[in-house]
């Protein structure tokens, strides 16, 4: 029962918090000591949003920039399972997160250590998720299980009610119509069935198969429309972002890159998936599948 637990993530609005505390709290019922630490940044992003300050972070979080962590104290050097809270900014980790994995101090403590990532997304996970994974491996730690949490109101909805909460800061029904922005107060109660699971492994030390109890708890879920909207995206918005970083006068280009994201989704992605309904998906039904194989991958 001396097993110890860290659990580190980085919030904005409160929302991955609640997560963090709904899949520990059954570990700390069980007796193991679970240290939970949330990180801040130096020049911290502040929420709500402003609409100009949103689409200014595009650029460096695309191409994985990292920027400065306020001092965090960890209570141990190494731990027997590390959680890490994590959120998808632009397709691609948030530049908190990517701070965080890259920190050299924490990068020590991951070497060798079983990792579970926990993410909040409004949809589009995939290629984030793709480069956390990466960058997990990359410090010599273990990833035994993934978990994605996803808004699962229709692609449009979910558009509109994220940008609501992210500019207003109120997470309530955007003119009382459309439902609440984020993850599902009920999805993020639920998630103590994935920290049930990790209690009943604590003493096993064997993690081979935790993605699979995950699985059955429905861990991960990969809706084909979106994982093909994504594979489109993610090379647009490098190309996007790329352009964009080489500019003194980087303003304009962030106008009209937002407006691209706009009429991108609205106009371009139902084109492209009728488009691909017809010409791509019969024809490449085993491609498509090792495709979402590969992103249920861990290691």
């Amino acid at each position: 029962m001396n097993k110890k637990v860290l659990a580190i993530y980085y919030t904005q609005s409160g929302q991955m918090s609640d997560i963090i505390d709904s899949l520990t709290q059954p570990v700390i019922d069980a007796g193991y000591s679970v240290e939970k630490v949330a990180i801040k940044m130096v020049n911290s992003y502040n929420f709500p949003w402003k609409g100009s300050t949103f689409f200014s972070v595009m650029p460096d979080c695309v191409l994985g920039a990292s920027a400065e962590i306020e001092p965090f104290t960890l209570k141990e050097s190494k731990y027997d399972l590390v959680i890490i809270g994590y959120q998808p900014w632009f397709l691609s980790p948030s530049i908190p997160s990517n701070s965080l994995i890259n920190h050299p101090d924490f990068m020590k403590v991951l070497n060798g250590t079983p990792v579970v990532t926990i993410s909040a997304a409004r949809n589009m996970w995939l290629n984030a998720f793709e480069r956390f994974r990466t960058s997990i491996q990359n410090t010599g730690a273990k990833l035994v299980g993934n978990i994605a949490l996803v808004d699962r109101h229709l692609n449009p909805i979910s558009f509109i009610t994220i940008f609501y909460w992210m500019l207003t800061g109120k997470k309530e029904r955007y003119l009382n119509i459309f439902p609440k922005p984020g993850i599902d107060e009920q999805e993020i109660i639920g998630v103590a069935r994935f920290g049930r699971i990790i209690a009943a492994r604590m003493d096993m030390v064997y993690w081979d198969s935790l993605q699979d109890e995950f699985m059955h708890q429905d861990a991960v879920h990969i809706k084909y429309p979106l994982m093909f909207i994504e594979g489109k995206a993610k090379i647009i918005f490098a190309v996007w972002a790329k352009t964009i970083a080489k500019r003194k006068n980087k303003g304009p280009w962030l106008t009209a890159f937002k407006y691209y994201l706009f009429i991108a989704l609205f106009i371009g992605a139902p084109i492209l998936l009728i488009l691909d309904m017809i010409f791509i998906k019969p024809f490449f039904g085993q491609r498509i599948e090792a495709k979402m194989n590969y992103y249920l991958q861990l290691n």
